[in-house]
C-alpha cells in the first residue's frame, strides 16, 4: 500500500532539514528524502562553518530574513543542546568608493543597524591578522559571525524526528507526478508515495527535479581551505570578525579558526567552474590551494601556513544571485526552494519556516517576490 503523507521534502540538506522541522513540529506528517547521508559532503552545505550577517550588501531587502534567521537558529540550539550560531563581529572591506561597503552601508542605514566604518589602518590595528593597504575601507557590524553548518543540519533533523518526522537517507528522489484531483506522487530508489505537498531543496541537484530550472539553477564548484596560522590568537572567534574582502584578485571571506586547526578561506565563485552537479569534481587541486594563498599572501600573511584541508562543494546560482523560492508553474502542490548563489545557508532556518507556512497556508508573512521564479522571464 501506498505511504501517504502530508509534505513530501526531497532533499534533506541545510533547507530541507529546517523545512522537516517546522512541518513536523506544528503536526504535519512529513517524510524527508535525501540521496546521500545525513549529513553529506556532496553538496553545498558541509565544510563546518557558514558567515552569518546582518550588513547584507547584495540587498537591504535581506536583513528582516537574517533577524529572523538568527532568532530561529537560537531556538534550534536551545533545543537541540548545542551552540550552533556564534557572534563574531562581520567586516566588510573593500576599495574606497566600491559597491560592498556601500552596499553593506545602506543595508544597515535602512535597518538602523549598528556599524563603524573604518580606514584601512584602523583595521589593520583592530583585527592584526589584516594587513590592508590604505586606499581600502571597511564596515564593522558587530552581531554578524558564523553558523556551524553540518551540526546545524543535524540538529534540524534530530528535532524533525523527535516531532515525528520520518527521514530516510541514502533514498533518491526519481521522478515525480501530479495526481489527479490533487498531491503529488513520488517515487524514489526504493518505494513509491504520495503527499499533499511537494517540497524540492535539492540544491544542485534541484535541476533534475524541475527541469523548468535547468538555465535558472546552474552548479558550480566551490573549494575553501583551512591554514595554520604562525600565530592563531589574531584569528579566534572573539578577536577575528567573518570577513569579505573585495580586493583586485577577487571576493574572498574568511573566517576563524574554529573546529578545525586552521583560518577558513573562499574566493567567490572560485575558478567559475559550472556544470551539472554529478559532472564537477570533489577533488581538491594544488591550482585550487594557490587561489586562495594569493589573499593570503598580501592580505593576511599570518594566516598563510601549511594547508590544514581542502575541501570541494557546489554553489547553485540563479543568473542575478537571488534565491528561488516559489510555486512550480503550472503544479501549485510543488514548492521549490534553490538556489541559494553561494549565499543562502544563513537562511536555512526561516526559509525552512517559509516552506512550512507555504505548504500548510500558501502563503509567507515575508514578501517573497524578488525570488519568484517567474522574474527571468520577464
Amino acid at each position: 500500500m501506498t505511504q501517504v503523507y502530508d509534505v513530501i521534502v526531497a532533499g534533506v540538506g541545510g533547507m530541507g532539514s529546517a523545512a522537516c522541522w517546522q512541518l513536523a513540529r506544528r503536526g504535519k506528517r512529513v517524510l524527508g528524502l535525501e540521496r546521500f547521508d545525513i549529513p553529506h559532503s556532496q553538496g553545498s552545505s558541509h565544510g563546518l562553518t557558514r558567515i552569518i550577517r546582518l550588513a547584507y550588501h547584495e540587498s537591504p531587502a535581506y536583513v528582516p530574513l537574517v533577524r529572523r534567521a538568527m532568532l530561529l537558529w537560537k531556538e534550534a540550539e536551545e533545543r537541540f543542546g548545542e551552540r550552533l550560531l556564534f557572534t563574531t563581529g562581520s567586516l566588510d572591506i573593500g576599495p574606497e568608493g566600491g559597491d560592498l561597503v556601500a552596499g553593506s552601508l545602506a543595508a544597515c542605514s535602512e535597518h538602523d543597524l549598528p556599524y563603524e566604518v573604518l580606514t584601512a589602518a584602523a583595521i589593520n590595528r583592530r583585527f592584526p591578522g589584516l594587513r590592508l593597504p590604505a586606499d581600502h575601507r571597511g564596515l564593522f557590524q558587530p552581531d554578524g559571525g558564523f553558523v556551524a553548518s553540518e551540526r546545524g543540519i543535524v540538529a534540524h533533523v534530530t528535532l524533525a524526528q523527535a516531532a515525528g518526522a520520518e527521514i530516510h537517507a541514502r533514498e533518491q528522489v526519481l521522478e515525480w507526478s501530479p495526481i489527479a484531483g490533487g498531491g503529488v506522487r513520488v517515487k524514489t530508489t526504493r518505494d513509491t508515495y504520495e503527499a499533499g505537498r511537494l517540497i524540492l531543496s535539492a540544491g544542485a541537484w534541484i535541476s533534475d527535479l524541475a527541469p523548468a530550472l535547468k538555465t535558472t539553477a546552474v552548479a558550480e564548484r566551490q573549494v575553501v581551505g583551512w591554514f595554520q596560522p604562525t600565530d592563531a590568537r589574531p584569528f579566534m572567534p572573539d578577536t577575528f570578525p567573518v570577513t569579505i574582502l573585495d580586493v583586485e584578485e577577487g571576493a574572498y571571506y574568511v573566517l576563524p579558526v574554529w573546529s578545525t586547526p586552521g583560518v577558513k578561506i573562499g574566493l567567490h565563485h572560485h575558478r567559475g567552474e559550472r556544470g551539472h552537479a554529478d559532472s564537477l569534481s570533489r577533488e581538491p587541486t594544488a591550482d585550487d590551494e594557490a587561489l586562495l594563498r594569493v589573499c593570503l599572501a598580501r592580505y593576511a600573511p599570518l594566516a598563510n601556513g601549511p594547508v590544514m584541508a581542502l575541501r570541494a562543494c557546489l554553489y547553485t546560482n540563479a543568473p542575478d544571485e537571488h534565491f528561488i523560492i516559489d510555486t512550480l508553474p503550472g503544479d501549485e502542490n510543488v514548492i521549490v526552494a534553490s538556489p541559494r548563489s553561494g549565499h543562502g545557508y544563513k537562511f536555512a532556518s526561516v526559509v525552512g519556516e517559509i516552506l512550512a507556512d507555504l505548504a500548510i497556508t500558501g502563503a509567507s508573512r515575508f514578501d517573497l517576490s524578488m525570488f519568484r521564479i517567474g522574474r527571468f522571464a520577464e
